[in-house]
């Protein structure tokens, strides 16, 4: 049922650094219409379908109904772009997985705003695939087995190792390996793990093309529904400018009520940038596009990394979260 991207060999930190120090006209204001601080952002996103509300928005005009012209940059992990996002020379990072960032604002690497969410977990959106002829048919069997993701200590193993302490199996002794999602069927194919969590659209091609079943429903309880990632920037690029943040979230919650409340209008923009055909875009699983932030949503990630031991310190949503300021 899914298609894969055919996308480049996983950038390089010092190519996205240069390829996106092009970009730091971003930062400059021309005054912005509407009072806005600055009428031009740029903003990285990965070509999954966590990020189809930035590409929706600027397909219907809801950026310019704003006042606000987007530039999209892709990136296929959205932590190669926090140097960027730090020095300003990318405004803001779409489809960004929480648990990643939200470490690195526990650690001081950046002190986190989040926009938007982008999207949050359903029932098959991840699922971990394995060849026709493992011997894997259960979650304990993964115990003692290479199971590839996309980085390591991010949301893929967050939601795994709650699915599997659910099923009690004991998730220590799964072995995690980092694989690009792109590589991740070559991997599994060449027997290099025994099993990828993979994520739409990969998995639907991954098992087309090598006749994969599920292992593992990636989106099974106790996880359903939790908030996987978001459009997010720096507390120092809401502050300086707060009606251009505010703007932009605007934009992006009209562009997720449009994803949410009928998926043709997300079929017709997956293919323009994840490469995929219009017939595997009508086949995926969708995550869940909610159109609010709240802090209820966000404290479940906050409470299973806690949990987890992936947070030193309490995160203060409060802080996190970018709440518009209503219009004076």
């Amino acid at each position: 049922m899914r298609k894969p991207l055919r996308l480049s060999a996983l950038l390089s930190a010092v190519t996205l650094a240069v390829a996106l120090a092009g970009c730091s006209d971003s930062g400059e204001s021309s005054g912005g219409k509407g009072g806005l601080e600055m009428d031009t952002m740029t903003v990285v996103a990965l070509p999954l379908a966590d990020n189809v509300a930035v590409y929706l928005a600027q397909r219907e005009g809801l950026f310019e109904k704003e006042g606000l012209k987007v530039q999209i940059k892709q990136v296929q992990q959205s932590t190669q772009a926090i140097p960027a996002l730090v020095k300003g020379d990318v405004n803001a990072i779409a489809g960004a997985n929480y648990v990643s960032f939200l470490q690195a604002n526990d650690k001081g690497t950046v002190k986190l705003s989040v926009l938007a969410e982008a999207a949050s977990l359903t029932s098959h959106f991840m699922d971990v695939l394995v060849l026709p002829d493992s011997e894997i048919k259960t979650p304990r069997d993964l115990e003692g087995k290479k199971v590839a993701v996309n980085l390591l200590n991010n949301v893929q193993a967050l939601t795994l190792n709650a699915i599997l302490k659910a099923n009690n199996v004991d998730a220590s002794k799964v072995d995690y390996v980092q694989v690009p999602f792109p590589q991740m069927a070559a991997a599994l194919e060449r027997g290099q793990v025994d099993a990828i969590h993979a994520v739409e659209p990969f998995t639907t091609d991954i098992q087309k093309k090598l006749g994969a079943r599920v292992a593992v429903d990636g989106g099974a309880e106790p996880v359903t529904n939790l908030p996987i990632s978001g459009f997010v920037t720096t507390r120092d690029f809401t502050q300086k400018n707060p009606k251009t943040a505010a703007a932009f979230q605007r934009a992006i919650f009209a562009a997720q009520q449009l994803a949410g409340a009928d998926r043709e209008p997300v079929e017709k923009v997956l293919p323009s940038y994840t490469k995929i055909d219009g017939r595997v875009a009508a086949v995926i699983t969708l995550p869940g596009y909610p159109s609010t932030l709240t802090t209820n949503r966000m404290q479940r990630v906050v409470d299973l990394m806690t949990v987890a031991g992936l947070l030193k310190q309490k995160t203060d949503l409060k802080t996190v979260l970018f709440q518009a300021r209503p219009p004076s």
